[in-house]
């Protein structure tokens, strides 16, 4: 509760600076507030508490997830620092949307009753169409926005569907109340219909097969800096509220249910990579890589008594490569109209340390040794035999393999073409941010134990 608070006050500071000209502290002071407040969530780590009548309730699970989240958070807003350069007089706006964003997302992972849980989906989603239409001259942002818009209220009016079903079969919005009711043999229909409405708005923001098709042209034309958060922070976002939402619902006793998430799952990561391996726009490629990272992600719903760990785990793993990837993308495609794969011609010869880091993150992406994301899939894998899907982890290995075709394509272009331009200097700050998310995700590759046995 005491994080919401600190978050909503730090947005509120970022737009009292503008008021009094102060645009260039609005960066580093919300830096510095973030790590502040990184800090007082740690310190809630063992404390189980409730606030405010169950609305919100503080465990294990959401302080490990809100830290991962300001983490990001601090990436994103330290980026923005070169990405906004040019746009100095609304940077507090843009900075203030993001931190406003980061207390839906706390909210959404910290949510005892679903009344809380919408309206913190809802905080996040409507920063996101903002930041998603933001670049007003762009054509593609606009168009963007509107698609976003469009899909996201769709997917949030099946939210509430699912909410009012399941309201009118517990008679409650309390989680817990409604964990208890659920486990009594005599559940009226509507139950499980409302448990798959709320899956099916969430798959909508997790973006995974066949509610994905709003991603790609979204992702693509948006302004590079908001795709690198939507790739990266709304999806795990999303992900951990979904993993909570059937959690508490006590959704995987069915069969049924099961299955349906193995066919998304396999569907997500086939569709996601083939896609993928199709695509010569950079922004483009990684939406369908997302979109297969979703379905590995989707599998930790198979064993969810026991797979938070290993969710927090890729969750961290995926969106730190992601950090990485896209810091080098906003260096390399400043001031261009596209992010295609051309711009990447020759940047080993041209910037070796950003082309390296961008190696690194596709290579943790694809699942290669020492980094998180090997460790990360074979932990998933690990898990999913044990729970007896063996076929599920047969279509990940293969996709897997797929992956690794259209990351080494961006890979080779960087080595083997000749640039086709001087590469001017680089900002320090896209330097530290590349280098500190690659860092921490080759920590992670080598210290798994340390976060997986946070919620173990």
């Amino acid at each position: 509760m005491n994080t919401l608070i600190a978050i909503i006050g730090l947005g509120v500071l970022c737009l009292l600076f503008e008021i009094f000209n102060l645009r260039k502290a609005i960066v580093p002071i919300t830096i510095i507030g973030l790590l502040a407040v990184l800090g007082l969530t740690i310190s809630e780590f063992n404390s189980t508490q409730s606030y405010y009548n169950n609305m919100i309730i503080v465990s294990k699970f959401s302080t490990v997830f809100s830290s991962l989240f300001i983490v990001l958070t601090i990436f994103l807003v330290a980026l923005g620092h070169n990405f906004y350069e040019n746009h100095q007089s609304k940077i507090s706006d843009f900075i203030a949307i993001k931190v406003f964003l980061l207390a839906g997302a706390v909210a959404m992972v910290s949510f005892g009753n679903l009344a809380m849980f919408f309206l913190g989906i809802e905080v996040l989603s409507i920063s996101l169409y903002i930041l998603a239409a933001s670049d007003r001259m762009n054509l593609k942002s606009n168009e963007a926005g509107m698609k976003y818009f469009l899909m996201g209220s769709f997917a949030s009016g099946i939210i509430l569907f699912g909410i009012c079903l399941i309201y009118g079969a517990m008679g409650s919005f309390d989680v817990t109340e409604i964990s208890e009711l659920s486990q009594s043999a005599e559940l009226p229909i509507w139950f499980p219909i409302g448990i798959v409405l709320l899956t099916i708005g969430m798959l909508f923001k997790v973006a995974a097969v066949p509610f994905h098709f709003w991603a790609p042209d979204v992702y693509e034309g948006s302004p590079a800096l908001t795709t690198a958060l939507m790739s990266t922070l709304a999806k795990v976002v999303a992900m951990a509220t979904l993993y909570k939402l059937l959690y508490v619902m006590n959704a995987d006793i069915s069969e049924a249910f099961k299955t349906i998430v193995v066919v998304i799952s396999m569907a997500s990561m086939t569709v996601g990579n083939i896609m993928a391996l199709r695509q010569t726009n950079v922004k483009r490629m990684l939406a369908f890589s997302g979109i297969s990272h979703a379905g590995f992600m989707l599998m930790t719903l198979l064993s969810l008594s026991t797979s938070a760990g290993s969710l927090l785990y890729y969750a961290s793993a995926y969106s730190l490569s992601g950090i990485a990837a896209f810091s080098v993308i906003l260096y390399v495609c400043k001031n261009r109209d596209n992010e295609d794969v051309v711009n990447f011609h020759g940047l080993g010869k041209t910037n070796p340390l950003l082309a390296a880091i961008l190696t690194a993150a596709l290579l943790s992406m694809a699942g290669i040794p020492i980094f998180a994301g090997f460790f990360a899939k074979l932990v998933l894998f690990n898990q999913t035999i044990q729970a007896g899907y063996l076929a599920l982890v047969i279509v990940a290995v293969v996709n897997s393999i797929i992956s690794v075709g259209y990351y080494f394509k961006l890979i080779l272009v960087m080595y083997t073409k000749e640039p086709n331009e001087e590469r001017k200097g680089t900002p320090v700050i896209i330097y530290a941010v590349a280098v500190i998310a690659i860092v921490l995700n080759i920590a992670l590759g080598l210290f798994p134990s340390f976060v997986l046995d946070l919620l173990g």
